[in-house]
């Protein structure tokens, strides 16, 4: 009995350590660089991200079949709403957001691919314990597929993989990420956008974190 008593308390320790899907913080601001498998487009942006308020900035800057753009993004999931924000001009381009707000997190149908340090282990700092993640989301036009790779304390993301047939292979880094929003004003419109009149939107599948480079 006490054998069978000792093995029950050893298998749900194993299980505790064992890393659970989890979620990011609520409130984040950082940076992070977007690539694709077709060498199409490489960016950089800034973002802040509010789960509370369901709301995302992305101010981005790269290039695009060797053009290059500047991309200002606010989406405000409780109104429905997504602005195109451009200060130069001070005009707003708002459409309608057709989906729910995901929040930047690791489904609970994930599958662990493992655990690894990045850096080294051999000293305190010198390394960062990291978890990856994969699996599918059902999309509007097929099934897209993601590899998530965030760290085992905090669930601070590290990198993205999000595959669909359109686009290929969409890699995010993220870096410099600090909890908590470092401006809240900027996921508040700018004062010009307020008479901006909704635009009607393309068929196609809704603005995700992970979709919308």
């Amino acid at each position: 009995m006490r054998a069978l008593v000792l093995l029950v308390c050893l298998s749900v320790g194993c299980l505790a350590q064992r890393p659970q899907p989890c979620s990011s913080p609520p409130l984040l601001t950082g940076s992070l660089s977007v690539s694709t498998q077709n060498e199409k487009l490489m960016a950089y942006a800034k973002f802040s991200y509010d789960a509370l308020g369901k709301r995302l900035r992305l101010k981005e800057f790269g290039s695009y079949n060797n053009k290059s753009f500047h991309l200002d993004a606010l989406l405000l999931y409780r109104q429905g709403v997504r602005y195109m924000i451009n200060y130069k001009n001070r005009t707003c381009c708002k459409k309608q957001l057709g989906a729910g707000f995901h929040p930047l997190a690791i489904p609970q149908n994930a599958s662990l691919l493992g655990q690894v340090v990045l850096g080294s282990s051999s000293g305190p700092g010198q390394g960062l314990l990291v978890n990856t993640w994969a699996g599918e989301l059902q999309m509007k036009k097929g099934t897209a597929k993601y590899m998530s790779t965030v760290t085992e304390f905090g669930c601070i993301p590290v990198s993205n993989l999000f595959h669909t047939d359109k686009s290929g292979w969409v890699v995010t880094s993220f870096f410099n990420n600090v909890i908590g929003l470092a401006d809240p004003q900027e996921l508040i419109p700018p004062s010009f956008c307020m008479g901006a009149h909704l635009e009607e939107e393309d068929e196609e599948d809704p603005a995700t974190f992970f979709s919308l480079f």
